[in-house]
């Protein structure tokens, strides 16, 4: 979660514990790399844009083709059995349950249900991170020109942290606060417990964009209690485009959802009755389900992501990440360039500071060596997965080495 990121380091098969909102015990992992289909010779340093594909994955995938070119062999449960178990893994992977999931196309789209179901009016403030990514403060943008609320972009101060820079915006007039877990440019972290306790007592609604931390970084929903959390699919949780999740809490549960469609509608497993119009909704959270949430190529390609991070544990993918991104910053030190010191850094993502003269030619010279990874601004973003080895690391600093000679 959120906080201080300790730099623990075990060997290979020990046991850390992970530093974050919750110590959870986690164990780091042994090489995965022949788990995703990643080619030789290419480090791939840009998970936080869009994640390699697992090798189970893509089988998935292919299966589900097969089984889609064959629509005499899918049957009436079939239109749910998979988006149920789907529903569940992922209230497995925060700390919640079925009944609070929705299954989404897009992290906008999570947010627009959110922004739906909320209210605010004159005099109320929303509060968005300076330099946020851009899905989530338009929806707050629309939502205060809609309400008459203010919208208040938080800005750090220097040598502040953000969540500091949160708490110090709190305060009576607070409607709503909708943070990430970690900033989308270079990881520095939000400790969302602290904000989750000070929210509680202003009476503010608290959304959080876990999209460039969740499956990466452990989240539990029963100890945060926010109203709503949103993760696309295709970044740390390791999916397909087009799968992405909402977290709703109880007291949201009767809201309104953006769209009427057939299948979230209470009796929609009966087709023969599908007629017979009920103004009941499915129970739970799933009444904000997207339409054709069951998607017969994608769903089960998420299911089998998913299920991998159960296999592996996210405290143990956190831990695993971060002894790699804690060698990473130690080369860049040694170089001399800017990283975040251990306590501001998330375990998966951090940004390395390369000097104005060669930011802008960092990106062709990374690609001639086959390393990719995002320029933001002049940070260069390191976005690592488990598929990350020892020569991917070396490649990197060899390409940086010579960008800076």
């Amino acid at each position: 979660m959120g906080g201080s990121v300790g730099g623990s380091r075990a060997p290979e098969g020990g046991i850390v514990r992970y530093v974050g909102e919750t110590a959870h015990p986690a164990r780091i992992l042994g090489d995965q790399r022949a788990k995703f289909d990643v080619d030789d010779g290419v480090a791939y340093f840009n998970t936080a844009s869009l994640s390699p594909l697992l090798r189970s994955v893509r089988a998935a995938g292919e299966e589900a083709l097969d089984r889609r070119a064959k629509p005499w062999t899918i049957s009436a449960p079939d239109w749910f059995t998979d988006v149920e178990e789907l529903r569940e893994g992922f209230a497995r992977l925060i700390g919640g349950t079925a009944q609070d999931v929705a299954l989404v196309p897009a992290t906008s789209y999570g947010l627009s249900v959110v922004a739906h179901n909320l209210t605010a009016g004159p005099g109320d403030r929303v509060l968005v991170l300076d330099q946020e990514f851009p899905s989530n403060y338009y929806t707050w943008q629309r939502f205060v020109r809609r309400t008459g609320a203010e919208l208040v972009v938080v800005e750090r101060d220097p040598g502040q942290t953000w969540t500091e820079a949160i708490l110090d915006a709190v305060d009576e007039r607070v409607a709503i606060v909708a943070i990430p877990n970690v900033h989308w440019t270079d990881g520095a972290p939000v400790d969302l417990q602290r904000v989750s306790l000070s929210l509680r007592e202003a009476g503010s609604a608290f959304v959080i964009d876990a999209t460039q931390s969740l499956g990466a970084m452990p989240l539990d929903v029963s100890e945060l209690r926010p109203d709503a959390v949103v993760a696309a699919g295709y970044k740390w949780l390791l999916g397909p485009f087009s799968v992405s999740y909402l977290y709703v809490d109880p007291g949201l549960h009767e809201g309104e959802p953006l769209e009427e469609n057939w299948i979230l509608r209470a009796g929609s497993e009966d087709f023969s009755g599908l007629v017979d119009y009920l103004d009941d909704y499915l129970p739970g959270a799933r009444r904000f389900d997207v339409g054709q949430r069951t998607n017969f190529q994608l769903t089960p390609m998420a299911l089998a992501a998913v299920q991998q991070l159960l296999d592996w544990t996210v405290p143990s993918v956190a831990a695993t990440l971060q002894v790699r991104t804690d060698e990473i910053a130690a080369r860049a030190d040694a170089l001399g360039i800017r990283v975040s010191p251990s306590d501001g850094r998330s375990p998966h993502m951090l940004g390395i500071g390369l000097p104005t003269e060669t930011a802008g030619r960092a990106a062709a010279a990374l690609a001639e060596a086959n390393v990719v990874a995002s320029m933001r601004g002049s940070s260069l973003r390191i976005a690592p997965h488990l598929h990350n080895i020892q020569d991917d690391v070396d490649r990197l600093f060899d390409a940086l080495s010579r960008l800076l000679g």
